[in-house]
């Protein structure tokens, strides 16, 4: 049976880390690195997820500015608050929360572009993701380096390994297979395209889904001993979560497993807050 990869655990050691840089900062520049939270409409998810992050930025010491602003703001007065957080030189990180409304969503790219790549602690924009593929100092996606943290928090090996990531979202797929080459596996990046995937996720030493399909990954196809990150989140009741993974009967074949909920999700918020003290140091302050 797996050892399960509990988040919290790892998150923990994440947030700890943290918080010794904030202090340390505090100490040394009389500041504390800030975050600013833009939230469009009252999208019932959106409010909670920010609620989370302003409440582990408090815990942190980090100073936390939640921006609301109306369902009926334009594209050019979003873009013009961006414009005054780039030059805000007391915000450290800036994050657009999404999704956004409908009158706005088809200008996503251009909204979240329009945030200074060094304050960019989502780690979307296009200068930090060429950074990232090119393997330069870059502000990370949180997501997809909170899973790389977690396997090397818990000691397992990831250069030499056979890796699989399954989807190729720009968030989460495509990320997580720069960041495995980084570490020197051998990545094959699955997809809806993808001929035979059940004979690719078998030699997969580690194994990523992120695919948004509830119980996709069924126990054959995974490999004796596997390294098992489930990434995602499906609501499939009012109060029921499970991931890409059918975790009862996985389990029973992998050697790590990551919950849901319980795994990912919570080095996600950990990483975010690392990101802001990255930020805060990339900027020189």
């Amino acid at each position: 049976m797996a050892k399960i990869l509990e988040g919290k655990e790892f998150a923990t050691a994440i947030k700890e880390n943290v918080r010794k840089k904030v202090e340390e900062i505090k100490e040394k520049y009389k500041i504390s690195p800030a975050l600013a939270v833009i939230i469009v409409g009252n999208n019932p998810a959106s409010e909670v997820y920010v609620r989370n992050k302003h409440k582990a930025c408090e815990d942190l010491g980090i100073v936390s500015k939640v921006i609301e602003l109306s369902e009926s703001v334009s594209k050019d007065e979003l873009l013009a608050k961006i414009d005054e957080l780039n030059g805000d030189k007391n915000i450290h990180g800036i994050l657009v929360q999404l999704p956004l409304p409908e009158g706005i969503v088809k200008s996503e790219s251009e909204i979240l572009n329009r945030i200074d790549p060094k304050k960019d602690v989502d780690g979307f924009h296009p200068v930090n993701v060429g950074k990232m593929v090119t393997g330069e100092n870059a502000l990370l996606p949180c997501t997809p380096a909170g899973c790389i943290r977690m396997m090397e928090l818990a000691g397992i090996e990831i250069e030499g390994k056979n890796a699989v990531v399954i989807g190729r979202s720009n968030i989460v797929g495509k990320p997580m297979l720069h960041l495995l080459l980084q570490k020197n596996a051998t990545v094959t990046l699955c997809h809806s395209k993808t001929k035979n995937l059940k004979e690719m996720t078998k030699q997969a030493d580690i194994l990523v889904a992120a695919v948004g399909k509830p119980k996709f990954v069924t126990a054959d196809m995974v490999k004796e001993g596997a390294v098992v990150i489930d990434v995602g989140i499906n609501r499939i009741a009012p109060k029921k979560l499970v991931g890409d993974v059918d975790f009862d009967a996985v389990k029973e074949v992998a050697g790590f497993i990551t919950p849901v909920p319980g795994g990912v999700g919570l080095l996600t918020v950990a990483m975010l807050m690392e990101n802001v003290v990255r930020a805060f140091e990339l900027q020189g302050v």
